[in-house]
This record gives C-alpha cells, sequence and structure tokens, in this order.
C-alpha cells in the first residue's frame, strides 16, 4: 500500500490545497498556533462537503496540557458525537493522567463515541512517561492510529523509538510520524522508522490583502501579527507526495 500522506489543514483554503497537492487524508483543525485546536462546525461542513479524501477532526477543546476534567470530558464527547452524525471519517484525540500516563478510562468514552469513525491520538503522546506503556494502553483502547514524533522535538530525530512503535505496534495499529516534516527530509523519516503513513502541515506565510494596516495594535498575544496567516501550500504537499513516491 502506498504511504499515506496526512495533511493538517486549517481552513477551506488549506483543505483545497492539501487535495490539489496530492494529500491522502486531510486533519482538520483549528488555532495552529495553540497546537490545534477543535473547528467550528461550519468549517466542519464545508470541508466534508468539498473534500474528496478522507477528513479526520480534531477533537482539542484548548491548548495547554492534556489533563482534563469532566467539563472538558464532556465538551470533547458533544465534539465527537457531532463529527459522527456530520458523517466524519475520523477523529483525533488525546489525553493524559497527571502522572503522564494515557487516561484510559477517558479514552475509552471517546472511543466508544467515535462509534466506526477512525480514531487516531495525537501527539499528547510525546509527553507521555513510558511510550511502550503508552502504546499498548492506545491499542487496548480501541484506537485504530498514532500521530507522533517518537517524543522528540521532531520526527527525524525521533526515528529510533519511532522504528521501535512500528514494530511493537505491528498490525495492530499505524504508526503515523508528523513533527518537522519537511519535502527533504520526508524520505529519510520513512526509510530509517518504517513508518506508512506521515503528517505535515506543508503550511507557508500568506500575507494580508488588506491595503490599509494598523501595527500599533495586537490580537490576541502580543507577539501575533494580526496580518499574517498560515496555509497550507499545495506546491510543498506536491513536493512532499512526490518524494513518499520515490521511497516504494
Amino acid at each position: 500500500m502506498p504511504i499515506q500522506l496526512e495533511i493538517c489543514a486549517n481552513s477551506i483554503e488549506s483543505v483545497k490545497a492539501a487535495v490539489s497537492g496530492g494529500a491522502s487524508r486531510i486533519e482538520l483543525c483549528s488555532g495552529l498556533s495553540e497546537g490545534g485546536l477543535t473547528p467550528s462546525q461550519g468549517l466542519i461542513r464545508e470541508a466534508l462537503r468539498i473534500c474528496p479524501v478522507p477528513c479526520h477532526v480534531l477533537i482539542r477543546p484548548r491548548g495547554g496540557d492534556f489533563l482534563y476534567n469532566s467539563d472538558e470530558l464532556a465538551v470533547m464527547l458533544d465534539d465527537i458525537r457531532l463529527c459522527r452524525a456530520l458523517g466524519v471519517q475520523g477523529v483525533v484525540v488525546g489525553a493524559l493522567t497527571p502522572d503522564g500516563s494515557i487516561d484510559k478510562p477517558l479514552l475509552r468514552q471517546m472511543v466508544q463515541a467515535a462509534g466506526e469513525m477512525s480514531v487516531t491520538f495525537h501527539r499528547a503522546f510525546d509527553l507521555c512517561r513510558d511510550p511502550l506503556c503508552a502504546l499498548e494502553d492506545i491499542i487496548s483502547a480501541g484506537c485504530s492510529r498514532l500521530l507522533t514524533s517518537g517524543c522528540s522535538a521532531s520526527a527525524l530525530s525521533g526515528v529510533a523509538l519511532l522504528r521501535d512503535l512500528v514494530t511493537a505496534a505491528g498490525a495492530r495499529l499505524s504508526i503515523m510520524a508528523g513533527c518537522g516534516i519537511t519535502p527533504s527530509n520526508v524520505k529519510a523519516v520513512v526509510q530509517q522508522s518504517g513508518v506508512r503513513e506521515v503528517h505535515a502541515s506543508a503550511k507557508a506565510a500568506l500575507a494580508s490583502r488588506m491595503q490599509f494596516a494598523r501595527h500599533d495594535v495586537a490580537m490576541g498575544h502580543t507577539a501575533a501579527d494580526a496580518y499574517t496567516s498560515y496555509e497550507t501550500s499545495a506546491a510543498i504537499v506536491r513536493r512532499l507526495a512526490d518524494a513518499l513516491c520515490s521511497t516504494d
């Protein structure tokens, strides 16, 4: 089977660019500057309407850590049920306990709410205490995929653990490498780790079309630039796809 290329998209234009560039699957989210948050219902509906490839939705109610209380769990379960009702193909979830283990009871509730949808455990895994133990907990909860950088700053630097995870998971779960994936390193990540799925944002800075600008006013974080956004680049996606074709 060809190596799957999942592209993280935060807007309809990014979805279009990902599809145009040759993405195998979309991970739909908002709040890229926060590491990804749950997208709006409107964005989900429109993405499903225009997207010819599977669309998985990130379920993350806030930025920060992955330790959730009962109110946050209720929000996530409601978002998962909404995705299921809308016909989303998969959801992307994750939760940890205070000691850095997988929150197994919470994860099982989310998997149960997902029903027939595919469930990916996201990079909360990269903050866990014991990766191989966490892998078994994720598999036993019923997840079908794990997105990880190999508990490292990037997938390329984490290839040793990625390789161990691929071996340990076998056919029980797919390991998807993500974080810092570029056209120049994706082939090395795949060949050195043995993964058959990769995840990338393939984003590029997009200047605002505003003719009038006020640079003395900040929106949100004081370091944020209100006149620059980041969108998926079809050209970068195509280069990723081409690089992956040469690995088969």
